[in-house]
């Protein structure tokens, strides 16, 4: 994996728990909207906005970068518009990229080996 690819599972994974957090506490505004007299929903609908925009921008640049399949990247986006959902996405792309750098550690291992011999 190359250093741009795995900085854009890097930032994806980044924005995902924040993203996913502001969508609960949005949530939980509007619930406080319709029940009580606080209203917090123009501000946390600003900030989620700003970061599921952020989310979608890179899962965009992650699924060009990683060519995931058409059915990974549906799944990262699906993610990203269920409750609890950007938590998955964090804990999967954590593995993936770990999984990512024992692979390249494997083939660079792999290639001194033929070198030598």
């Amino acid at each position: 994996m190359d250093i741009k690819t795995a900085s854009s599972l890097h930032r994806l994974r980044l924005v995902s728990a924040p993203e996913a957090v502001s969508f609960l506490l949005l949530l939980v505004c509007s619930v406080l909207k319709r029940t009580t007299d606080f209203n917090a929903v123009p501000v946390m609908g600003a900030v989620h906005g700003v970061l599921f925009i952020l989310y979608v921008l890179f899962w965009l640049d992650a699924w060009n970068r990683t060519k995931w399949s058409f059915g990974t990247a549906a799944l990262y986006f699906a993610l990203s518009v269920l409750p609890f959902g950007g938590f998955f996405a964090e804990r999967k792309l954590k593995r993936e990229a770990a999984d990512a750098v024992i692979a390249s550690r494997a083939r660079a291992e792999a290639a001194e080996g033929a070198v030598k011999a």
